[in-house]
């Protein structure tokens, strides 16, 4: 029969997961735990966002008219949030890697270039925890407050300041991973 082709049988899977060619941060480690913890608040930080938007919707949908400054604290919520969710993220060796032109590199090299990237991801977030404290001090000495409630804004930009730094930090840790570990 010309032009039919075998099919192929998927070969024999081993019990044991691959190695990782990037592998996250430990469990136990002091700082995958802070991953953790600042990721829950943030998740609970969208979850009362979503709150909020539900009953201003249904306040409004029953003719009671919004909930004052709503957008105003979903803004605050999910600024915060996303902050608080990208630590666990880098901690976990979570974002999307391309690897189209290093996918034939040998693990090691693989890693090496993981690690390098992890440490411009680190310094990226460096000077982005510095220009959110450069903001910070700025929104507290002119004391910038959103314009429906008046919530002051330089706390926010201080915990979004700390939050990158967080990151900054789990990025490095992760590059020195990756450095460290065995093939």
């Amino acid at each position: 029969m010309a032009g039919r082709h075998k099919a192929q049988t998927p070969t024999r899977m081993s019990s044991q997961p691959p190695t990782p060619a990037s592998p996250a941060l430990s469990d136990r480690a002091p700082l995958a735990a802070l991953t953790r913890a600042v990721a829950i608040a943030g998740g609970l930080l969208s979850i009362a966002a979503a709150l909020l938007v539900t009953v201003s919707v249904l306040k409004r949908w029953l003719g009671y008219g919004p909930i004052p400054g709503d957008f105003e604290l979903v803004q605050i919520a999910t600024a915060l949030s996303v902050f608080c969710f990208l630590p666990l993220t880098q901690a976990r060796r979570g974002n999307i890697v391309v690897d189209t032109f290093t996918g034939w590199l040998p693990p090691r090299i693989n890693r090496i270039v993981d690690a390098l990237w992890d440490f411009v991801y680190a310094g990226c977030m460096a000077v982005l925890a510095w220009t959110l404290s450069n903001g910070a001090r700025e929104a507290f000495g002119s004391h910038l407050s959103s314009m429906v409630l008046g919530v002051p804004l330089g706390p926010v930009f201080s915990l979004c300041v700390l939050l990158v730094a967080v990151l900054a930090v789990t990025a490095l840790m992760t590059g020195l991973r990756l450095l460290r570990a065995r093939p």
